[in-house]
């Protein structure tokens, strides 16, 4: 990615496109003098459930305030072996899967709060039972403070997991958000998405259809 920018060039990089806060600061440093754009592929922004449930939760007026989100994906066991060259090595399974709905919340409660406290645990065994040098699902936990009140405080959990099963889909992809208001729920693997407010009680809209 450096190589790319200081010849001057756009980039487009898959995730994580960088893995410390000081290589963030150079890669912006370097682009910043260039001139170019970098860009890391976080596709989730343009996935209609995930844009309209975005569009929910940053209006007050239907969601309120952010409280709590879980949010889970997956992929499966062998995909452990697809992926043994740079497994646990140049990359791990939160840094490829969690990484899309912690985007996914940086992106939704941008300007709303901001992360105060991070704290992560894993499981382990699968992986390492074929010699990989990885962890098999890895959870964090972040506290968001609101910006406009910081006495009120949110909770996310981030789970991700290349050892489930074989399944009806490749990868599993779900979240739930709740605000002081309503909630959203979407289950893309499934084609599921499901809205609750305390103004209007509880719908399953189709943004595929119509974003209304």
């Amino acid at each position: 990615c450096q190589a790319c920018v200081k010849q001057g060039l756009h980039v487009l990089v898959t995730k994580p496109i960088v893995q410390t806060l000081q290589h963030h600061r150079d890669l912006v440093q370097a682009a910043t003098q260039q001139k170019v754009l970098v860009s890391m592929e976080v596709h989730k922004r343009w996935d209609p459930f995930y844009a309209d449930a975005r569009d929910r939760a940053q209006n007050h007026a239907v969601l309120g305030d952010f409280q709590y989100l879980y949010a889970y994906m997956s992929q499966p066991k062998h995909q452990l072996e697809t992926f043994r060259a740079w497994a646990g090595k140049s990359s791990d399974i939160s840094y490829y899967l969690n990484s899309h709905h912690i985007d996914w919340s940086e992106w939704t409660l941008a300007g709303l709060c901001k992360p105060v406290r991070v704290t992560g645990t894993a499981s382990t065994g699968v992986a390492h039972s074929k010699d990989i040098p990885a962890e098999d699902s890895i959870t964090l936990t972040v506290q968001w403070q609101h910006l406009k009140d910081p006495s009120k405080l949110g909770c996310a959990v981030y789970t991700s997991s290349w050892v489930a099963p074989k399944s009806d889909v490749h990868s599993q992809q779900r979240f739930f958000y709740m605000g002081s208001k309503g909630e959203v729920h979407v289950d893309q693997a499934h084609r599921g998405y499901t809205v609750a407010t305390d103004a209007d009680g509880f719908a399953s809209p189709n943004p595929l259809f119509m974003k209304y």
